[in-house]
């Protein structure tokens, strides 16, 4: 019988979509899960969902650095036992202008919450992991971080990146008991959408018409099974598409006769 620790992760953006099936998809694997968005009252109903597991959330926005700092205040005190496991997910694109056409401010607020916001995160937390003994970060990237395509420069600038930033601490942390992962998903029907289109519903489902996307809950999956590999494995990427997606802007769509 093993008498191991329950293991502590940290997820960020836990309020929707991918960051709240990673923190559906750890409490049942025994441990603590601690959360943070801006929107702290839909972490507690997600709490509310699993109420046989310990999540805890708290209110966290990665754009600013005293609400990182407080964050990771109130997790240390909520985690005895340390922290072993970060998953940066905060992120998310903003409008499809063309570069002639840029919205700086967009291109701003991506860079801070894509990019920024994990630097904050890791930093914060990365003396935490490496004390663990068997520290993980996992950063959410996206296909965006291998890809460009017309009207997503400031998403994929930032994606890409995001994927530098990942790559490089990997080196920087090679001796250390650190494993560092990115998961680069491509279409996951989400509130990314809708959020990118500023709340247009229409052009949102647009973007998954007759075709079928990912969901949350695979990219969970393949977060926690990176997350659950021995210690001494390494899984540094995984690239993540629907069957229907072959790159960025190449999507089979069924007409509604198929």
């Amino acid at each position: 019988m093993s008498h191991a620790k329950p293991k502590t992760a940290v997820v960020t953006g836990g309020s929707a979509g991918i960051g709240a099936e990673t923190v559906k998809r750890r409490a049942p694997d025994g441990g603590r899960v601690i959360t943070g968005a801006r929107r702290v009252a839909r972490l507690e109903a997600l709490a509310g969902e699993l109420p046989d597991h310990e999540i805890i959330g708290l209110p966290l926005d990665v754009t600013d650095a005293a609400s990182v700092d407080a964050f990771v205040v109130a997790a240390r005190d909520r985690a005895p036992d340390g922290v072993h496991l970060l998953v940066n997910n905060a992120g998310g694109a903003l409008g499809t202008e063309a570069v002639e056409s840029a919205v700086v401010d967009k291109w701003q607020e991506m860079y801070e919450k894509n990019v920024l916001g994990t630097l904050r995160m890791t930093k914060a937390l990365l003396g935490d992991l490496e004390a663990s003994g068997d520290g993980h970060v996992v950063n959410v990237g996206s296909i965006a971080g291998f890809e460009t395509y017309p009207g997503g420069a400031g998403y994929t600038a930032a994606k890409h990146a995001l994927r530098a930033l990942t790559r490089t601490l990997r080196k920087e942390l090679l001796g250390r008991p650190v494993r560092v992962t990115e998961v680069a998903p491509g279409l996951v029907e989400t509130e990314f959408s809708l959020v990118r289109f500023d709340g247009d519903a229409e052009k949102a489902k647009g973007v998954y018409t007759g075709m079928e996307p990912l969901l949350g809950e695979d990219i969970a999956d393949a977060i926690a099974w990176a997350a659950s590999r021995p210690s001494h494995v390494n899984i540094d990427e995984i690239l993540i598409r629907p069957r229907d997606q072959a790159a960025a802007t190449m999507v089979h769509r069924r007409s509604v006769d198929e």
